[in-house]
């Protein structure tokens, strides 16, 4: 995904706490767009959701990688909805693989991007009745897993990615997200 290398670099944006999940995975969080200020701490819940997965040891990796979590709004999301997946509608979450290669012998490669919509994250937490730190946590464990090559193409694919999200939720005290209401566009990525 194309960025503003003054928006790296500048630190603005991103994450000071500099609190990151153990072993392999460095989390970097980018302010792109939208009004995230109602949910409290939100980078913590990033960072938290996403030691979720890299504690687990199914997904240990052999290198140090890192991933980007981007902020932003329904607009930008859409724009990229349909650059790059050919819908022209905002969805909730949207994961950009990197490049084969990228990174080269850095000690550590980019395992990819990870952009989130405010105003559809908010609307979805409303219209299923959760609270938005744990839908917010959700789809980042979702975009996450896939980074890391799961899927819902197939029922079996499915199947398999939404009872890894629910295992790695539920070490994190947020409940099934799958019981009550499937998350409507988490599933249409």
């Amino acid at each position: 995904m194309p960025e503003d290398a003054d928006s790296r670099s500048s630190g603005g944006g991103r994450s000071s706490s500099g609190e990151h999940p153990p072993l392999w995975l460095s989390v970097d969080v980018l302010h792109e767009a939208g009004d995230w200020s109602r949910i409290a701490d939100r980078d913590a819940l990033i960072e938290r959701a996403a030691r979720a997965v890299a504690s687990d040891a199914r997904f240990s990796q052999s290198l140090p990688a890192e991933v980007c979590v981007a902020l932003s709004d329904d607009a930008t999301v859409q724009e990229l909805n349909a650059r790059f997946r050919g819908k022209d509608k905002p969805t909730n979450v949207l994961s950009f693989p990197a490049l084969e290669g990228f990174g080269g012998d850095a000690p550590s490669h980019a395992l990819g991007d990870i952009v989130l919509a405010q105003e559809t994250v908010e609307r979805e937490a409303v219209e299923q009745g959760i609270d938005p730190a744990h839908h917010l946590q959700h789809l980042v464990v979702h975009g996450l897993l896939h980074l890391l090559d799961f899927d819902h193409e197939t029922d079996e694919e499915a199947h398999i990615m939404e009872s890894l999200e629910v295992e790695i939720l539920a070490s994190l005290g947020i409940s099934n997200p799958y019981t009550e209401a499937v998350v409507p566009s988490a599933h249409d990525q």
